[in-house]
């Protein structure tokens, strides 16, 4: 099969290498996927740069956990049925060496998510690392219908999809934007409230429309907002991070402790297994009936991955996707 791989860490353009590997095949449980797209994520970047200090987890990595495509195989006591089925997959690339930026790619049976003929490729490829993690900053502590949930970074990959899988579960929704300028770039139809962050007394702004305060906020940079979620949390409200600029973040602890606020952290490889299965479902359900939508930002051919990686690393609008050549 045609794949990308690296085999040391480093810049894109001198570790990714396009060519030929051989094909995989499906063990016991596993299903192969013959990959349409492959979505590219911040996380898959940072594993190829050495993020953090990490170090090469196996000897040959084919990046990206994220794709869509065809069931083409089964192993051992997967059904024979699924063979021919559109997927949705995820997690490809989580403690396992071989992603989907190959024209084939294998994954437990349950990681292969079935993905409705009416939507697209495109959708599919762009649910997995974003939308679980989404899902579990939305979801993790409980139903949110009839809750006020406040995403930071609510044109963002992770923010969109947890804005509009809390308008889904029958929250109302406020959203932040780092700037004012991007304000009409924020669907009016998910996101009730919006507020800019450099236009003057952003907690005022979102205390006016939720004078007793959020129940949920979603974060995206605890170190950055931990003074305005204290200012803007409910008694009880839980802040859900996946995200902060400094590795030792300040929080204000005591205002914190007695508004009884929660505190979760979330890294999306170490989900439980069971939350991932139901993000998969629900994610799924909610795509189905038209409640989520993606940006797509640009697409690559699997030849030109190293500007793929390089166009996430540098930032932009929308999410990265790379074509796999049949």
């Amino acid at each position: 099969m045609i794949a990308s791989w690296y085999d040391r860490q480093g810049a894109a353009a001198d570790v990714l290498n396009v060519g030929e590997l051989p094909d995989p095949q499906p063990g016991p449980g596993e299903v192969r996927v013959r990959v349409t797209i492959s979505g590219v994520n911040p996380g898959d970047t940072k594993k190829r740069r050495g993020w953090l200090g990490s170090s090469m987890p196996f000897p040959l990595v084919i990046p990206h956990s994220d794709a869509a495509g065809v069931v083409d195989a089964v192993g051992d006591g997967v059904a024979a049925h699924r063979v021919g089925q559109r997927v949705w997959v995820y997690g490809a690339q989580s403690y396992r060496a071989f992603g989907t930026a190959a024209q084939y790619t294998v994954v437990p049976d349950h990681m292969a998510v079935p993905l409705p003929d009416h939507l697209s490729d495109e959708l599919g490829a762009s649910l997995g690392i974003p939308g679980v993690t989404a899902h579990r900053a939305v979801f993790a502590d409980g139903p949110v219908d009839g809750r006020l949930v406040l995403v930071h970074g609510v044109l963002g990959g992770v923010g969109s999809l947890a804005a509009q899988l809390a308008l889904w579960g029958g929250a109302t929704v406020i959203g932040t934007v780092r700037r004012g300028a991007d304000l009409d770039r924020v669907n009016p139809r998910t996101v009730s409230q919006a507020v800019a962050l450099d236009s003057g007394d952003a907690a005022a702004a979102i205390r006016a429309y939720a004078p007793e305060g959020v129940n949920r906020i979603i974060e995206v940079s605890l170190s950055a907002n931990a003074d305005l979620d204290n200012a803007v949390t409910a008694l009880d409200a839980v802040i859900a991070a996946y995200g902060t600029h400094a590795d030792r973040t300040e929080l204000p602890f005591w205002p914190l402790l007695f508004n009884n606020v929660t505190l979760r952290l979330l890294g999306s490889d170490d989900f439980p297994v069971a939350a991932k299965r139901q993000a998969a479902r629900d994610l799924t359900a909610a795509a189905a009936v038209g409640a989520l939508t993606v940006d797509i930002g640009d697409r690559f051919a699997l030849s030109d991955i190293a500007k793929a990686h390089e166009r996430v690393d540098a930032g932009g609008r929308g999410r990265v996707l790379v074509s796999v050549p049949h």
